[in-house]
């Protein structure tokens, strides 16, 4: 591997910028895990060292890069990062999956990766166009939690359904007839929860595609933070499940 060039969603290799996002990619995705770059001013952290070691332990180069880390998390404070291969997901075609139609601020959907994983829903479609998510950025605001998660890119909502034709369908939606807490009961084998993009939502003709959902809230509001109405729909639809 030759020279790091500064993130582009082009490259077929990206960045785990943080110790703990670099570790989880360790742990979760070592195969993929190609160099282990460390700030010079890190050598007194004991989760650097930690890290370092087992890199180490991994046969995975480990070398000084503070140029590159300031390219990289454009912070100063960043101590670590894991450059690692980027690869589509695999899906249990039999468990949930979490759809997010043309997600587009990274931050929401680090947060609702990692959210995801939390209520135990680890295969997340990503329909495109969307925010890139092996953008250092999401992979920072997930903490690490992509590499625990089967994540998939679909070009089209039509080319995720021609691949799983037979799931129940949940997309949620400020129109949605059916409130949350009656959507939950309804579900009858493994389904899908679908998110649109933060800014116009789910096109209207999702509403014919399945259990349209709403979740209801006070008038103040137009409407809930993708992430959170995210966070909330995952945990309405799992509660009673396994999350392990």
């Amino acid at each position: 591997m030759g020279r790091l060039e500064s993130y582009d969603k082009s490259l077929d290799y990206s960045y785990a910028p943080g110790i703990f996002p670099a570790t989880e990619c360790l742990k979760h995705a070592q195969d993929r895990c190609l160099r282990l770059l460390l700030s010079s001013s890190s050598e007194k952290s004991e989760g650097v060292q930690h890290l370092r070691e087992q890199a180490q332990a991994q046969g995975i180069r480990v070398e000084i890069a503070d140029r590159a880390l300031e390219r990289i998390s454009r912070k100063e404070n960043c101590f670590a990062a894991m450059v690692y291969r980027k690869a589509e997901g695999v899906f249990d075609a039999d468990s949930p999956h979490v759809v997010l139609h043309h997600p587009s601020d990274s931050g929401n959907m680090g947060t609702i990766l990692r959210t995801a994983l939390g209520f135990g829903l680890r295969n997340i479609a990503i329909i495109r166009p969307a925010v890139d998510s092996d953008d250092p950025r999401v992979t920072r605001a997930s903490m690490g939690a992509a590499f625990s998660l089967g994540i998939r890119h679909f070009d089209s909502f039509e080319a995720y359904r021609e691949e799983f034709p037979d799931r129940q369908l949940f997309p949620f939606m400020l129109t949605g007839a059916v409130p949350l807490e009656e959507a939950v009961n309804k579900v009858r084998g493994p389904y899908s929860l679908i998110f649109g993009n933060e800014a116009s939502g789910l096109p209207d003709a999702f509403a014919q595609l399945g259990i349209s959902t709403l979740i209801p809230h006070s008038g103040r509001i137009d409407s809930l933070n993708l992430a959170i109405a995210a966070g909330i729909g995952m945990y309405a639809f799992t509660r009673t499940r396994d999350r392990a």
